[in-house]
């Protein structure tokens, strides 16, 4: 089962959609474990997305439970891996989507927030209590080639099934050709 990302749906839509493909893909496994089912392994897009999920999971806890000094200094220790991590995801939607990446970047960005916001809502009052210390553990990491592999192993919610093996090859339209007749083809003696 796969879904495009930049498909439009509620939110209500998208959580139920995320709590099916989570029991279809693989019982147990939520978030980024469920893409270990798959067989490629670690591509530069799934480590963006990955990475991308992890920010953004950092970045509504750090709203939700007043954690924004520590969401800085998150954003502070990792700005040149969290700046290469946008720039694969870019690359990855450029790929995909040509003309529309940057919209359906932006929803994704936006479906990514949403579905994290409302597991934080659904969680309660536990949620600030499960997710804080991931600050502690992502502090603790030593570079910012640390953080794929820590956001893999996080259930970090996606609003959507990526396929991530290896973004498409872009579609090469060749130049329209134009033949043109000689002249002495067209009046033949």
């Amino acid at each position: 089962m796969s879904l495009r990302i930049g498909r439009r749906r509620s939110p209500a839509s998208l959580a139920i959609g995320v709590a099916a493909w989570s029991l279809l893909a693989a019982p147990g496994l939520t978030g980024s474990a469920a893409f270990a089912v798959t067989q490629c392994g670690m591509s530069p897009a799934r480590e963006a997305f990955d990475v991308q999920g992890l920010k953004s999971e950092l970045m509504v806890t750090a709203l939700s439970c007043g954690e924004q000094d520590r969401y800085n200094a998150f954003v502070a220790k990792f700005k040149p891996g969290l700046n290469d991590e946008e720039a694969a995801l870019k690359r990855y939607f450029a790929t995909s989507y040509g003309r529309s990446a940057q919209r359906e970047h932006d929803d994704y960005i936006t479906q990514l927030a949403n579905v994290q916001s409302e597991r934080g809502l659904a969680a309660g009052t536990s949620f600030c209590q499960q997710r804080v210390s991931m600050f502690d553990e992502v502090l603790a990491l030593d570079t910012p080639a640390d953080l794929g592999g820590y956001a893999e192993g996080k259930d970090i919610v996606q609003p959507a099934t990526y396929e991530t093996c290896a973004a498409p090859e872009p579609v090469s339209h060749p130049g329209r050709v134009r033949h043109i007749r000689s002249s002495r083809s067209r009046h033949k003696a």
